[in-house]
C-alpha cells in the first residue's frame, strides 16, 4: 500500500512519518538547513506477514505544490494533517481539494501537536476537520489526535494504518502492459541511469526492454530494488527503483512513464470530463491557458470547450485539454488543472480518451465519449458496439484501456465483434457482417438484372452505397469472405457474381471463339498482342479493345506488357507456384525454381509472378517468392503443370480449353469491328 501525506507546511507531516517508520525523509541539505520539506520524500514500513508500506511525504508550502501534486499521483491512502495548534489551513484546504479531484477515497485524518494545546482544541480542531472532510470523497474519514513528540496515540495511528494496509486490494497487474511514473531520476557510479517511482499498471521484470515515454528511447531494466533491496520483479501499487541501460540521466525527468512500446501513444490533445472547484470567482472559458498536472508530470496546456460554453463555478462537463507538449495518457487517468501563474487549482478530472480524434466533436463523437465514459473496458466495449454505423477501432481500444490482445480478443469475442481488414483493423458486430454479406449479393444481383452487359459493379460504389462506415481495406476484407464462399468474384476493382457472363453480343461470342483457343493452345507462352493480331487476321485495335473488355471481364489476364492469358491458364501457373513453394523447406521460391517448373524463360516466369502478387496469390520476399492466399477462391481450381520436358515450349496441359483444337474462324463481318 502506499500512503501519501498531506497538509499545510509545518503541521508536522515529516516528524510523524520518522516517528512511524524511523526514517527522515527531509534528505537534501537546504530541507534540512530550513526544517521545511522541499521535494518528496520517502520511507517504508515493513509488515509482518511481508510486503511494505510505502510512504510519501509532500511539501506543505505553496511555492511547492507542484511537488506536492506529483507525490499524491498513484497513491492508495491519504493522511491528511492538521496542527492541533494551527487548525484547518489554506495548504490543508487545497491539499483536500487536489485528493478529492483525484479521487483518494481511502484515507485518514490526524491532528498532531496535540501536546501544545488542551483537550477543548483538539474537539474545536475535530470539527474543522469533520465540515471539511464532510462534501469529499474522505467523507467520515476516521479522524485521530497524536502527538509524535510524547508518543500519544501513535500506537493507534500505526495500527490503524497496518490494518488498512492488510485489508488493501491489490492492484490489477494482471492483462495490463507496464506503466511505471518515474518521479526521480539521477545517476549511481558504476550503475548509471537510476529512477524511482510507482508501477501504476502491469508488472515490470529485470531484463524487460521498455519505452521512456513520450520521448520514446528504448531502454532496458538492468536492475529493481524494492526499499533497497534487489528484486526480480515489482507490480502495480509498488514502488521501486529502476536501474536502466540505454538513457543517460539527462534524458529522463520527472513527468516521465516507464512503459511497454505497445501502449506508448504520445498526445497533445486529451477529451476529458473536467470539473471546476466551486470556490472559483470566475468561470472556466473557452482557450484558458491552464497548468495540466498529470500523474508526476506537469505541463502547460489550454482548455478547449464548444463555441459559447464555459463551466461554472462547481459545475463540469466535457472538454478538450490541447498540450503545448506530449504527455503519455490512458483512460481513467486523474489529472488536476492549476492556473496559468500555477498559483492555485482550477479543477480536476479524469481522462476519457487521451487519443481522440482532431475533428470538431460532432453528435456521433458524443455518443462514443459517453460509451468510453465507462470505468471498465468490457462495459465500454458493448456501448461502443452497440452502434452499427460506427466501428470498432481494435487499436485504438486496446491502447486508450491498456489491454494486452489476447485479452482483448477475449471481450471482441464475448461482445460479439468481428475484426475487419488487414493494414488497419475494425470490428464490426457479427449481426452487422451477416447483414452485410447478404445485402452485397442482392445488391450484385440486382446490378447484373439492371445492367446485364456490365462487367461487373465498380467496388467503392458498392461499398459507398451499403457500408460507408467501413474503410476501403475493411469492406474488400468482406468481399473477400464471399469470394472464399464463392458466391461472388472479384476482378481488379469490379465485383460480379460467381460464373457472371459478359458476353451479351453474338459478335464478342465469334470473337472470343477465335482468341481463346489460341491463347489457351499457346499454354504458358502466349504471343503478344502484336503477333496475335495478323495470326488471327485481326486488326490491332479490334484485338486490344476485345482482350481489355475480356480482361475487365476476369475471362483473360495480363502478364507484362501485352501478353494475356486464360484464366485457366492463370490458375495452372498459380497451381505450379503453390506446388514449386511446397518444396522448399520453408516455402520459398526463386524465380528460377519457378521457371524450371514451368519451362519458360526467367523475363517471363518474373512477370508471370508480378501478376500473381498482383492478384495476392503470391508475395516477394527479397528475392523470394511465398504463397500468400489460397488461389482457388480468385482463379479457380487447377492442377500444377507437368514437369516440362527439355527442348519443348510448356503448355497449360491440365486443362481442357488447352487440349482442344484451334475452331475455325467463325463469319462474321469487319465491319462492325
Amino acid at each position: 500500500m502506499i500512503i501519501a501525506t498531506a497538509g499545510h507546511i509545518d503541521h508536522g507531516k515529516t516528524l510523524l512519518v520518522k516517528t512511524l517508520t524511523g526514517t527522515d525523509t527531509d534528505r537534501l541539505p537546504e530541507e534540512k538547513a530550513r526544517g521545511i520539506s522541499i521535494d518528496l520524500g520517502f520511507a517504508y514500513l515493513p509488515l509482518d506477514g511481508g510486503g511494505l508500506i510505502g510512504f510519501v511525504d509532500v511539501p506543505g508550502h505553496e511555492r511547492f505544490i507542484r511537488n506536492m501534486l506529483a507525490g499524491v499521483s498513484g497513491i492508495d491512502f491519504a493522511l491528511l494533517i492538521v496542527a492541533a495548534d494551527d487548525g484547518v489551513m489554506p495548504q490543508t484546504i487545497e491539499h483536500l481539494q487536489i485528493l478529492d479531484l483525484l479521487h483518494v477515497a481511502r484515507g485518514t485524518a490526524v491532528i498532531t501537536k496535540i501536546d501544545r494545546v488542551d483537550p477543548a482544541r483538539i474537539d474545536e480542531v475535530r470539527a474543522q476537520v469533520q465540515a471539511l472532510l464532510a462534501p469529499t470523497t474522505l467523507a467520515g474519514a476516521t479522524i485521530h489526535p497524536v502527538s509524535a513528540v510524547s508518543g500519544a496515540g501513535m500506537a493507534e495511528l500505526k495500527t490503524l494504518l497496518l490494518d488498512a494496509a492488510t485489508a488493501q486490494h491489490r492492484r490489477r497487474a494482471e492483462g495490463q502492459h507496464l506503466r511505471y511514473a518515474i518521479d526521480r531520476a539521477f545517476s549511481i557510479a558504476g550503475s548509471g541511469t537510476v529512477v524511482t517511482g510507482t508501477v501504476f499498471n502491469g508488472t515490470v521484470h529485470t531484463g524487460d526492454k521498455l519505452v521512456i515515454s513520450p520521448a520514446g528511447r528504448e531502454v532496458r531494466v538492468r536492475g529493481i530494488q524494492i526499499h533497497g533491496k534487489a528484486a526480480e520483479q515489482a507490480r502495480a501499487g509498488e514502488r521501486c527503483a529502476l536501474n536502466l541501460t540505454g538513457a543517460d540521466v539527462e534524458a529522463v525527468r520527472r513527468g516521465d512513464w516507464v512503459m511497454a512500446a505497445a501502449i506508448h501513444r504520445p498526445t497533445r490533445r486529451l477529451d476529458v470530463r473536467l470539473s471546476v472547484l466551486p470556490g472559483e470567482a470566475r468561470a472556466l472559458k473557452h482557450w484558458t491557458p491552464v497548468h495540466l498536472h498529470l500523474a508526476t508530470a506537469d505541463v502547460t496546456a489550454r482548455v478547449s470547450l464548444r463555441r459559447g460554453d464555459a463551466l461554472a463555478p462547481g459545475s463540469g462537463g466535457i472538454a478538450q485539454l490541447v498540450l503545448d507538449e506530449p504527455v503519455a495518457a490512458l483512460h481513467g487517468d486523474r489529472f488536476i488543472l492549476r492556473d496559468q501563474s500555477s498559483t492555485r487549482t482550477l479543477g480536476g478530472g479524469s481522462i476519457i480518451d487521451p487519443l481522440p480524434p482532431t475533428a470538431r466533436r460532432s453528435k456521433a463523437r458524443d455518443a462514443e465519449l459517453a460509451a468510453l465514459e465507462a470505468a471498465d473496458p468490457d462495459t465500454a466495449l458493448a456501448a461502443l458496439s452497440a452502434n452499427d454505423k460506427r466501428p470498432l477501432d481494435p487499436a485504438h481500444f486496446e491502447a486508450i484501456f491498456n489491454v494486452l490482445p489476447e485479452v482483448a480478443g477475449a471481450a471482441y469475442a464475448k461482445a460479439g465483434l468481428v475484426p475487419l481488414g488487414k493494414d488497419r483493423q475494425i470490428a464490426i458486430r457479427q449481426q452487422r457482417l451477416d447483414a452485410l454479406r447478404a445485402t452485397i449479393t442482392s445488391k450484385v444481383q440486382a446490378f447484373h438484372q439492371a445492367h446485364p452487359q456490365a462487367p461487373g459493379m465498380d467496388v467503392e460504389a458498392l461499398r459507398t452505397a451499403l457500408a460507408p462506415e467501413l474503410d476501403a481495406d475493411a469492406f474488400g476484407h468482406v468481399l473477400r469472405l464471399l469470394a472464399d464462399q464463392r458466391v461472388i468474384e472479384i476482378h481488379s476493382s469490379l465485383v460480379r457474381k460467381r460464373g457472371h457472363d459478359t458476353t451479351a453480343n453474338s459478335a464478342d461470342a465469334q470473337l472470343w471463339e477465335l482468341v481463346q483457343p489460341a491463347l489457351a493452345a499457346a499454354g504458358f507462352n502466349p504471343p503478344p498482342l502484336r503477333e496475335l493480331a495478323p495470326q488471327l487476321k485481326l486488326k490491332d485495335a479490334i484485338l486490344k479493345d476485345f482482350v481489355y473488355r475480356q480482361m475487365k471481364a476476369g475471362k483473360l489476364y495480363r502478364v507484362g506488357a501485352e501478353r494475356f492469358y486464360p484464366k485457366p491458364t492463370m490458375a495452372t501457373l498459380a497451381a505450379t507456384a503453390h506446388a514449386t513453394a511446397a518444396q522448399q523447406p520453408n516455402g520459398l521460391f526463386t524465380a528460377a525454381q519457378y521457371r524450371d517448373a514451368t519451362g519458360i524463360g526467367r523475363t517471363l516466369a518474373i512477370e508471370i509472378l508480378d501478376t500473381l502478387d498482383g492478384l495476392t496469390v503470391t508475395q516477394r520476399v527479397g528475392d523470394q517468392r511465398k504463397m500468400r492466399k489460397d488461389f482457388v477462391p480468385i482463379l479457380g481450381a487447377a492442377e500444377p503443370a507437368p514437369p516440362p520436358v527439355p527442348g519443348t515450349a510448356a503448355k497449360a496441359q491440365p486443362q481442357k480449353a488447352a487440349a482442344q483444337k484451334p475452331q475455325q474462324r467463325p463469319p462474321f463481318r469487319n465491319k462492325r469491328y
